[in-house]
C-alpha cells in the first residue's frame, strides 16, 4: 500500500511540474516540429499539384459527368455589388506598380483554379505580409465590403489560428504565419462586366465573382489546425463550433429511418472530404437522406445549417443564394460518416443542384508531431462550399455573358 501511495504521489508531483513549468521548458518538452522546408522543395510540391489538378477544363462538379443545364441565369439580385466594386478599386490603387502588376489577371485566366487550402502551395499576387498597414486596411476594406460580420470574423480567425500552428511549429512563420495570405484580382472592377477577386492561402480561400449586381462566392474553403488556440499570441481565438454543433443536433434530431438513410459509414479512420483544391470537375452521386423526406421542422433545421456557410458573404447576396438553394430543397441530401455523439469526428455533406458543402474532421497533417498522424481528431477541420454544374468561380454565369456580348 505504502508503495502505491508512493507511485502515486510521484506521478502527481510530476504532472504538477509538468503544468507549472515555464512556457519555454513546455515548449522543449514537446517533440520537435519538422524542420521548414525550402522554397525549392515548397515549389516542388505546388507544381506537383498544380499541374495535374490543370489538366483537365474546367467543366464543374456533376452527379454523372454531365451539367444540369438552365440552373443559372442572368439577372438583377437587386442587391448593389458598388460597395465590393469601390473597396476592390481602392484596394489596387493602395498598391505600387509592380504590386499591382502582380496582382490583376484576365478574368478568364487559370488564376480562378490556383488555389489550395495546404500551406506549402507557392502562391500568386500580392500577399498581406508584404503590405503596408495602410494596404492592409485597403485589403480588408474588400473582405469587408463582400463579407458579412460573421464571414470576416471567421476569416480572420483563421489568420490568427495559422499564426499558432507557427508556434506549435517551433515558431516556424516561413509556413505558416497570420499574413501568409494572398490576394489575386481578376478582370476589371466594373459595374457591368464580369470581375471578381480571389483571397488563398493555408486554410482559407475565398473566390468571389461579381457580374453586375449577382455573386457567386465559390469554391470557399474554411478551416483550421489548430481550431483552438490554448496558449500563445492569439490564446482563446476558435472557429467553426456552431457548424459542427448544429449538425449533431441535426444528425441526431432524425428519426430511425430517416437516419439509416442518411448515415453512410458509422467508422470514420480517415479524410473524407472530396471536393477541395484540384477537384473541380469531380462526379458526385446524391447521397443520404433526402430532405424531401423530412418533415418541416427539419428543413428549416438544414436550412439554418447551410446558412452557417452561405452567411459568410454579404447579407444580401447570402439571402440571394439561400432563396436559391430553398427553390431546390426538394432536390437536396444530408449525408453523415461517424459517430455522433458530442466531441466525436465526423464527415457529413449538403448536396442539390446548387450547392455542395463538405465538412470533415482530418487527419494531423501539420502537427503530426503531436497528435497520433493516423487519425482523424477535431483539432483538425476542412470545410468546402460549392456551387456544382458549371457556376464554381461564376464560370456558367460568364459563358451566358460572353454569348449575350461577345468581346
Amino acid at each position: 500500500m505504502r508503495l502505491r501511495l508512493a507511485v502515486h504521489a510521484g506521478i502527481i508531483l510530476v504532472f504538477l511540474a509538468v503544468w507549472t513549468m515555464s512556457p519555454a521548458v513546455a515548449r522543449q518538452a514537446r517533440p520537435a516540429a519538422p524542420a521548414p522546408r525550402p522554397p525549392a522543395e515548397l515549389l516542388r510540391l505546388s507544381l506537383a499539384a498544380e499541374t495535374p489538378g490543370l489538366a483537365d477544363p474546367f467543366k464543374g462538379i456533376t452527379t454523372n459527368g454531365q451539367v444540369e443545364p438552365a440552373l443559372f441565369a442572368i439577372k438583377s439580385t437587386g442587391v448593389s455589388t458598388a460597395p465590393v466594386r469601390q473597396a476592390a478599386e481602392s484596394f489596387l490603387a493602395a498598391l505600387s506598380p509592380e504590386q499591382r502588376r502582380k496582382t490583376l489577371f484576365d478574368v478568364k485566366d487559370d488564376e480562378w483554379r490556383k488555389w489550395m487550402n495546404q500551406s506549402f502551395y507557392v502562391r500568386q499576387g500580392v500577399s498581406f505580409d508584404e503590405l503596408s498597414t495602410a494596404q492592409r486596411d485597403a485589403a480588408f476594406g474588400l473582405l469587408r465590403a463582400s463579407l458579412s460580420a460573421r464571414g470576416l470574423t471567421l476569416t480572420r480567425n483563421i489568420m490568427r489560428l495559422n499564426h499558432t500552428l507557427g508556434e506549435l511549429n517551433d515558431n516556424n512563420f516561413e509556413e505558416y504565419g497570420e499574413w501568409l495570405y494572398h490576394i489575386t484580382v481578376m478582370g476589371t472592377p466594373s459595374a457591368t462586366e464580369p470581375w471578381g477577386w480571389q483571397f488563398d492561402g493555408h486554410h482559407a480561400v475565398i473566390n468571389y465573382f461579381v457580374l453586375g449586381d449577382q455573386v457567386v462566392m465559390t469554391p470557399y474553403f474554411a478551416g483550421s489546425e489548430p481550431v483552438v488556440a490554448r496558449a500563445g499570441k492569439f490564446k482563446g481565438t476558435s472557429i467553426m463550433e456552431a457548424e459542427q454543433s448544429a449538425a449533431l443536433s441535426m444528425i441526431n434530431g432524425l428519426n430511425p429511418a430517416q437516419r439509416a438513410k442518411a448515415v453512410l459509414k458509422v467508422s470514420k479512420t480517415g479524410n473524407e472530404i472530396l471536393t477541395e483544391a484540384w477537384r473541380d470537375n469531380v462526379v458526385l452521386d446524391y447521397a443520404g437522406v433526402p430532405v424531401a423526406d423530412l418533415s418541416q421542422a427539419q428543413r428549416q433545421q438544414l436550412l439554418a445549417l447551410v446558412e452557417l456557410y452561405v452567411g459568410n458573404m454579404d447579407d444580401g447576396h447570402a439571402r440571394v443564394k439561400m432563396d436559391e438553394v430553398a427553390r431546390h430543397l426538394d432536390r437536396t441530401y444530408f449525408a453523415w460518416i461517424g459517430a455522433t455523439t458530442p466531441g466525436s469526428v465526423f464527415y457529413y455533406r449538403i448536396h442539390s443542384p446548387v450547392v455542395l458543402i463538405e465538412f470533415d474532421h482530418q487527419r494531423p497533417a501539420n502537427l503530426r508531431h503531436l497528435n497520433d498522424p493516423a487519425l482523424p481528431n477535431a483539432e483538425h477541420v476542412h470545410a468546402i462550399v460549392r456551387t456544382p454544374n458549371g457556376n464554381d468561380y461564376g464560370k456558367d454565369l460568364l459563358r451566358l455573358h460572353y454569348q449575350q456580348h461577345p468581346h
